[in-house]
């Protein structure tokens, strides 16, 4: 009996270590994919808000005859953010640009180069961002190419 309680204690031990691990791997990845340059607010315009990293950028991307696009909010907020959003869908979406409603990503989005994550490295990263906080930011809608945006963008000319 005591072998076997001495037993489990290791391997919860281990399980907590590798969880602690793979989360900080996982901040390690957001932070040299640079996922707060476009998804936290005022990033893109020299005065990030760091209370709200990876909440929602404030600068859209606009890609001509296709609309503007805003980096949207990475935090597990369920209503604004990635909360309603399993690790699976995470990794789908860093991996294969694919949302879970089967939207594609914007072509800003990098997905294809993050395409080439390892399973490790890409369950880690959507690991560190189910483990932060919620915060409620709701970013710019997406607008048509003739609407008038809700915020500031920068323009993508394909040459």
């Amino acid at each position: 009996m005591y072998r076997l309680a001495f037993a489990a204690a290791i391997a919860l031990a281990s399980l907590s270590a590798t969880g602690h691990a793979d989360t900080k791997r996982g901040e390690y990845l957001v932070t040299i994919m640079d996922c707060g340059g476009c998804h936290t607010p005022g990033q893109m315009l020299g005065k990030p808000d760091h209370s709200r990293f990876v909440a929602g950028g404030d600068v859209g991307f606009q890609i001509p005859n296709v609309g503007i696009f805003y980096p949207p909010n990475l935090t597990p907020d369920p209503e604004t953010g990635l909360g309603k959003w399993s690790k699976a869908d995470i990794i789908k979406a860093v991996t294969k640009g694919e949302r879970p409603d089967g939207r594609v990503l914007a072509p800003v989005m990098p997905w294809h180069s993050y395409g080439r994550l390892n399973p490790q490295d890409a369950d880690s990263l959507a690991s560190y961002l189910k483990s932060l906080k919620p915060v409620s930011n709701k970013v710019p809608a997406i607008a048509a190419p003739h609407d008038k945006p809700a915020s500031p963008y920068l323009t993508v000319i394909i040459p």
